[in-house]
């Protein structure tokens, strides 16, 4: 776990002092830049030590066997694993004949930041070597949010009291060995060594590697471009083989007289081009990033930013650790999708190699409600990519016995990858979660073409899938039975409620598309009729509810389950002290499943239904997933528990930064992370886009005592800014531009130059502060008291 000093508390920059070898992997992780299609793990220059070596192209994977102990009909038999690719953030650094090792030598100083505004991790630090020669390093890196396919690396080194000599190795190396992360060895045969070599061209300054996998047969192509500004003689070669290239710089450097190497990266892949065309792609990328310059490289990456912050920007005072953090998760999340085009987003982003790099439901549930909001361009590619991997998912719904699509639970490519069924086969809800997501940029963006463009045909195939998966009963109920929620700890049940509602609402959105658009749903082979029997079956949905306690059911019966015995069964996570089977028949929920419900819709539910559901599940609930703290942040605050909502944001905005789950070694929590602007904006903020409205309704704890951020909405960008007992809100697009909402139940027309000032809503909790299951309090901020 990262303690509470490794990273001082800054507005804009994550900020490490000193070196701990010990968190070596979290670090990676936290310094890990990407721009959606190329990612790099934060490692050191030289390449050694590491944690987790990493450097990855978006959906650029391997094949690989899914074992299993008993096979069944419909078991998916090829997974897919993302690949560690060519590694080109080598520079290695010799001081006359000693290698720049922080194992060795004296350390005296060694400082790493991540600056949130200029996109760029910097690095310091001053080294004496085993014989006494002292020299200080600094080295920037990043990934262009501009140019897609680069990357760059300034690095620079001075000799402090003496000449020295210096030799620089700027290289590219594939196939580098990594720590095993599968138990299972005929996975861990498949990822070592994935990368065929298939040529290779070199200049005197510059390299290239061309590779494909050996199962996917998917083709890539790694490029390096090196210039090296010295006084004095340079001398410079530059040496290639099937998996490494290399160019050394050999130079004398007086103290006061910097060395300075600036490196440009590229990178392409492709399952269709040739190995030619990927090379000249590569090269054409180095030429621009030459053209471009290290200096304008960065002047492009801090106006990307600038126009980035200048819509998505949170400002939290009274908070500074959440201040910090949200900044950090917003980086992130940009991060993972901004320059995804035509790709997923996946579980971790680019940032490590857990959960395979899979994409998973937290793409549409999480992540894309952010980027709908902050960066809708971002989104819209997202969902572009869903309906790519469309003919996928209907083959699957076929196989299964099912009209319509059935998305995959995790992919990278669209072929379903989970091993596990009833997380996987069974979680139908995935597919409300892609339509809902399409649903809401429609009416976010107020944007129709993407409808158009592939949206309805989504719509109508998830449709499909839900009305072969439901049927009504004697009494005209509508059921969807055998499946299971977002909750993980409760598998293959009837009627879980989320599941219900993200149906009917997935039924509902479909059959307003087709009326607004027949010409393509006759395409489709839809008529009003089919549509009419999904309104139908969403007005009839059955939505489970115990009339003894008062309180929704998560499921058909929950409520009915034998509690979980926390008195003498409380080791955290529960999935490593506890059978699944044993987990399934208790009430012991891994996250928010109900709440889920609660917060996508709640304009089915009153103000006592949210107070008893949040009452009687918050109980229940261990959060053994880093999908939880945000969600119920969000319900805390609906609730009027404020100071527990803001526990909860703190805990979510951590769960890196702090590694709570004591794996981000493995790669980021890119969902949890989104989530902090969830708990912000629409928990303290009260956002809501129910009814294709825009409804704001804010609340702030006594930790708070200002909010400030922005949303885009249908064109507008609105400000708002939230205080004790009061909300401002500002438009800010031309002169005419004008915004129509809702504070808290009330219409308000907002133009341009003209704020709207109007009070705050009196929150008051209906019930007292719910408990947790003991030892599952959520982590306190630092120096709150409890």
């Amino acid at each position: 776990m990262i303690g509470p000093d490794t990273f001082p508390v800054e507005p804009w920059h994550v900020r490490e002092t000193g070196l701990d070898l010990e968190l070596l992997g979290q670090t990676e992780s936290v310094f890990a830049l990407s721009n959606g299609h190329v990612g790099m793990r934060g490692n050191l220059d030289e390449g050694e030590p590491h944690g987790m070596p990493g450097t990855y192209l978006n959906s650029f994977y391997e094949d690989r066997p899914l074992p299993y102990a008993e096979a069944g009909y419909g078991y998916p038999e090829v997974g897919q694993t993302v690949v560690n690719v060519t590694n080109g953030k080598l520079v290695r650094l010799f001081v006359e004949d000693e290698p720049f090792d922080v194992r060795y030598g004296e350390l005296i100083a060694h400082e790493r930041v991540l600056d949130l505004r200029a996109g760029t991790l910097t690095r310091t630090a001053d080294w004496v070597s085993p014989t006494g020669r002292r020299v200080r390093v600094r080295s920037t890196r990043l990934v262009s949010f501009v140019q897609r396919a680069v990357a760059a690396i300034e690095y620079v080194v001075e000799a402090v009291d003496a000449p020295v000599r210096l030799t620089l190795q700027s290289e590219l190396v594939a196939n580098e060995a990594v720590p095993s992360q599968k138990r299972d060895p005929r996975v861990a045969a498949v990822l070592n060594s994935p990368l065929v070599a298939v040529d290779r061209d070199s200049g005197p300054r510059s390299a290239t590697l061309l590779h494909r996998t050996r199962a996917s047969g998917l083709q890539m192509a790694a490029g390096m471009d090196n210039a090296l500004e010295a006084a004095g003689r340079v001398e410079c070669e530059t040496a290639t083989a099937d998996d490494w290239a290399r160019t050394t710089f050999v130079v004398t450097a007086d103290p006061g007289q910097p060395v300075r190497l600036v490196k440009h990266l590229a990178y392409g892949w492709s399952g269709q081009r040739s190995h030619p065309a990927l090379r000249d792609q590569v090269a054409g990328a180095l030429s621009g990033a030459r053209y471009t310059g290290w200096d304008g490289l960065l002047r492009e990456q801090r106006q990307y930013l600038d126009a980035f912050w200048d819509a998505a920007d949170v400002q939290v005072d009274g908070d500074a650790e959440v201040q910090q953090a949200v900044r950090f998760a917003l980086f992130h999340v940009l991060q993972a999708g901004a320059r995804s085009e035509g790709r997923g987003i996946p579980g971790k982003g680019l940032t490590g190699p857990g959960y395979d790099g899979h994409i998973f439901w937290d793409t549409e549930a999480y992540v894309l409600p952010v980027l709908t909001y902050t960066a809708p361009d971002a989104a819209r590619d997202a969902l572009r990519w869903r309906w790519t991997t469309l003919d996928k998912a209907c083959a699957r719904a076929q196989e299964l016995g099912l009209r319509g699509a059935a998305f995959p639970w995790r992919t990278i490519r669209g072929e379903e990858c989970s091993g596990y069924w009833p997380a996987g086969t069974a979680a139908f809800h995935v597919n409300a979660d892609i339509a809902a997501a399409v649903e809401r940029y429609r009416v976010v963006t107020g944007d129709d073409c993407l409808e158009a463009d592939g949206g309805l045909d989504v719509l109508v195939q998830t449709a499909r899938l839900w009305m072969s998966l439901g049927h009504h009963d004697a009494d005209g109920a509508w059921h969807v039975a055998g499946v299971t929620g977002p909750d993980e700890y409760t598998a293959v049940v009837d009627d879980n409620l989320f599941t219900n509602l993200a149906a009917a609402h997935n039924l509902s959105a479909a059959a307003a598309a087709v009326r607004r658009r027949q010409d393509r749903a006759r395409d489709l082979g839809v008529d009003l009729e089919e549509a009419a029997r999904w309104v139908d079956a969403a007005e009839a949905v059955h939505v489970p509810y115990d009339e003894r306690l008062r309180v929704h059911q998560q499921h058909e019966g929950f409520t009915r389950l034998p509690e979980w015995d926390f008195e003498h069964r409380r080791e955290y996570p529960l999935l490593l002290h506890a059978p699944y089977f044993d987990l399934y028949r208790h009430q012991v929920c891994k996250q928010a499943d109900l709440g889920m419900a609660l917060f996508w819709f709640g304009d089915r539910f009153s103000e006592d239904d949210f107070a008893r559901d949040v009452d009687y599940y918050e109980r229940r609930t261990v959060r053994d997933s880093s999908l939880s703290a945000c969600v119920q942040a969000v319900l805390a605050a609906r609730t009027g528990h404020l100071e527990l909502a803001h526990d909860y944001t703190y805990e979510a905005a951590s769960v890196d930064l702090r590694d709570l789950h004591r794996n981000t070694a493995d790669g980021l929590h890119i969902a949890s992370l989104a989530g902090t602007w969830m708990a912000l904006v629409q928990g303290f903020g009260g956002l809501r886009d129910t009814a294709g409205e825009l409804a704001l309704d804010p609340a702030l704890p006594h930790g708070i005592s200002q909010l400030r951020f922005s949303v885009r909405w249908r064109g507008c960008t609105l400000r708002v800014t939230v205080r004790a007992h009061e909300a401002t809100y500002e438009v800010h697009d031309g002169p005419d531009a004008s915004l129509r909402l809702r504070h808290a139940g009330q219409e308000v027309v907002v133009a341009s130059g003209s704020p709207v000032t109007l009070p705050l809503r009196e929150r008051k909790p209906l019930l007292p502060r719910p408990p947790q299951p003991p030892g599952r309090e959520p982590a306190g901020r630092t120096g709150a008291g409890r």
